[in-house]
């Protein structure tokens, strides 16, 4: 396996070529990017989604609710996620006959199994917590290149949440001189950066403006009894029609009135979130596709409403990036709601939208190694601008 020089040969070396590795809210998979980065410019060489198995699915998804989760799952999985990461880079060098010994770097988001953003009291201390699994160290030995993991304590050590750490990634990948530009995140969680034309860091707005695919997913699975996880390209949902009353209760949630910075995830958001919403729908006797269409209505909805309420004015470019970029029916409807905003995706900027995140994580450990801070207080609440990340050598 290669062995590369010292963090000093890194932090001198004009130009990285960085893996960045994600698994989001959505555990759908690894989704890994190989980024040549240097200050002027980020340009994706390869890129893949190595899906989970069904069983380590399962098993990442027990680890999220502290009901089914434990001390000894959370210290093996960690572990075992360290090596599937690994696998990952591993496999995409070996699919796109990139040479493992030309990666210079690592930059691993790992999987969020819990994130407490609001906090809780130690004596008379707010503390707020986060915690990413997917072992830095294994990944470091299994692939012999250093790796930067651990991206959100650092911000959360300064009084931040902790989220949305990609904002300076967005910055430097869509910041223009005279087009004012929203970046759309729409993972499990969707979430948005605002960037004025021609602005400086401290300028930007971002937060996430509720779920994205989570909601949607999550009923997906209770209609189709377990047997689908996803509405592929919205066609579920594009049979359906929007049942207000169902969509009404949906927005009622207090998270929606929240001033940013502000984050959320599956705590509030999550699979009992989705039943209750099932449950609430089969009593009012709303049919499967309904309910999908309304919850595929309601990421929308969020959407553009935070907009209205949060941003100081529409932005002339939406770029959509995540999962839901590629739901057509989803579009369709974010379309109707922002109608004289141009939608475009990553994919016109020449990164797929799928790999968004992972480029996100590989330009953060650019950053660690570099001594740039790579948080946006403006963004999380944070004090101060920090270096963010934990680096493991070999």
């Amino acid at each position: 396996m290669p062995k590369h020089g010292t963090l000093l040969d890194l932090s001198a070396k004009k130009r990285l070529r960085v893996a960045g590795l994600m698994s989001g809210t959505s555990a759908d998979g690894v989704d890994v990017a190989i980024v040549d980065i240097d200050s002027r410019s980020t340009r994706l060489v390869a890129f893949a989604t190595v899906p989970y198995s069904a069983t380590i699915r399962r098993a990442i998804f027990s680890l999220f609710d502290p009901a089914t989760s434990t001390v000894d799952k959370i210290c093996h999985y960690n572990f075992v996620l360290g090596h599937i990461f690994a696998d990952a880079v591993i496999k995409l060098c070996d699919s796109s006959g990139i040479s493992l010994k030309t990666i210079d770097l690592i930059g691993s988001h790992g999987q969020t199994i819990y994130h407490d953003p609001s906090g809780g009291r130690y004596t008379k201390r707010l503390v707020r917590s986060t915690l990413q699994i997917g072992e830095p160290a294994v990944i470091a030995q299994r692939t012999g290149i250093a790796t930067v993991a651990d991206f959100r304590p650092a911000d959360m050590a300064v009084g931040g949440q902790g989220a949305p750490l990609v904002p300076f990634a967005d910055y430097i990948l869509f910041a223009d001189k005279r087009i004012t530009r929203a970046v759309q995140n729409i993972g499990g969680i969707a979430n948005v950066t605002y960037l004025p034309a021609s602005s400086s860091p401290d300028k930007i707005i971002a937060f996430d403006t509720g779920p994205g695919n989570m909601i949607i997913d999550g009923l997906v699975h209770f209609v189709s009894g377990g047997k689908k996880t996803f509405d592929r390209n919205g066609a579920f949902a594009a049979r359906g029609t929007v049942n207000r009353t169902m969509l009404k209760k949906m927005l009622r949630h207090p998270y929606f009135h929240r001033q940013p910075p502000k984050t959320t995830g599956r705590e509030e958001f999550g699979l009992r979130y989705s039943r209750d919403i099932y449950n609430y729908a089969v009593a009012g006797h709303v049919c499967n596709e309904d309910i999908v269409a309304t919850a595929t209505a309601f990421t929308t909805v969020t959407i553009a409403d935070a907009y209205r309420r949060f941003l100081p004015k529409m932005p002339e470019q939406v770029i959509l990036c995540g999962g839901g970029a590629k739901n057509e029916t989803l579009i369709k409807m974010l379309r109707q709601q922002i109608e004289k905003t141009k939608i475009l995706t990553t994919g016109d900027f020449g990164i797929d939208p799928d790999a968004k995140e992972a480029v996100s994580f590989a330009i953060l450990a650019w950053a660690a190694v570099k001594g740039i801070p790579g948080n946006v207080p403006a963004a999380t609440g944070g004090q101060k601008p920090v270096i963010l990340g934990k680096i493991v050598q070999v």
